[in-house]
């Protein structure tokens, strides 16, 4: 028997690159009659962007497929498909990552690769999830993805209107794990 999920993802930086920039991800997990779904966000407290909050959400949709597995009554092999409306997550997790960690980490330009340790645990806990079956992911047209993007911009409309927090702080479900070194 086959357990199939779909696993939406988004994640957004407001005011990427200044100081007081802020960013946010969300994964949402849909019944599989489509009637229900299940949603996590994260806030980034330590340098946001665009592209820690995209991969972040990846990372989320990851720890959901996880948890919801741990939560079957039976252990069937999973088919899991996360769509996400950011090429450059997708592409990290279908292509580039693999040839980065062959290349020591170091992009095509001579480059050390961003991100790295976020793309590290995002692969790290692919590699658990490939484990109890099939992982694809997929572009999506943003347009396709709005629900996930509905509930990252509510996080980050939550932390415009309750102000910054402190980066130390566990209020709001942060992990330091996902931060880079």
């Amino acid at each position: 028997m086959v357990y199939r999920m779909e696993i939406y993802v988004d994640g957004g930086c407001r005011r990427n690159g200044y100081s007081d920039a802020m960013g946010a991800a969300a994964a949402i997990r849909q019944s599989r009659s489509g009637s229900k779904y299940w949603h996590r966000t994260r806030r980034l407290s330590k340098k946001p962007t665009n592209q820690r909050a995209e991969i972040t959400a990846i990372i989320l949709g990851i720890q959901m497929a996880l948890d919801a597995y741990d939560d079957l009554d039976s252990y069937p092999r999973l088919d899991v498909t996360i769509y996400s409306d950011s090429r450059y997550a997708v592409g990290c997790m279908t292509d580039w990552v693999y040839k980065w960690a062959n290349n020591g980490w170091v992009n095509s330009r001579g480059v050390k690769v961003s991100n790295k340790n976020l793309i590290k645990k995002a692969s790290a806990l692919d590699d658990k999830l490939s484990e109890l079956g099939n992982v694809t992911y997929s572009w999506i047209p943003r347009s396709e993805n709005e629900l996930a993007d509905k509930h990252c911009n509510e996080e980050l409309d939550a932390m415009e209107q309750g102000g910054y927090y402190d980066s130390d702080s566990d209020d709001y479900g942060y992990d330091s794990d996902f931060d880079d070194d």
